[in-house]
């Protein structure tokens, strides 16, 4: 009889365990496509674009870069920064910052469109602007996604 009672209690203490865990385990279901949103949500400014090509060059023809380079002269007179994009979820822009020897030059806004979108900048080379130089490509969210670097000489 001893024993009957005793089973009884572990059955009943059990069940009184599972009723706060089966709750524990519903809200936490409830709550994880939630917060799975979230992170998705958070990573989405990531996902939504794909840079293909970024390059600095001498220039654009056919919106193709002109001989692409990490060296630049001065004699030049401009080189240009362009950018494309394999994969452009919705309408949104970049930023093209352009830093001479790490003091921001020029920010320049450009709109990217679906599906698919190549942009470029330009800069102007004076005398003073030889040394070093980059270019962060920046998205709306203020993710970096990629710097070029390059020096701009004789």
């Amino acid at each position: 009889m001893d024993m009957k009672i005793i089973f009884r209690c572990h059955i009943k203490g059990w069940l009184c365990l599972l009723g706060p865990v089966a709750l524990l385990l519903a809200a936490g279901a409830l709550y994880a496509p939630a917060m799975a949103d979230d992170d998705t949500s958070a990573q989405s400014g990531l996902q939504q674009l794909k840079l293909e090509r970024a390059v600095v060059c001498e220039g654009i023809e056919d919106l193709k870069p002109i001989n692409p380079a990490i060296t630049f002269s001065i004699e030049r007179g401009s080189i240009m920064c362009f950018t494309r994009f394999a994969a452009v979820a919705s309408e949104t822009y970049i930023l093209h910052r352009w830093y001479r020897r790490d003091e921001l030059v020029s920010e320049k806004k450009l709109a990217l469109k679906p599906p698919r979108w190549s942009t470029y900048s330009s800069m102007q080379l004076r005398e003073s602007d030889k040394g070093p130089w980059r270019v962060n490509i920046v998205a709306s969210d203020e993710t970096v996604l990629t710097i070029l670097r390059f020096s701009v000489t004789e």
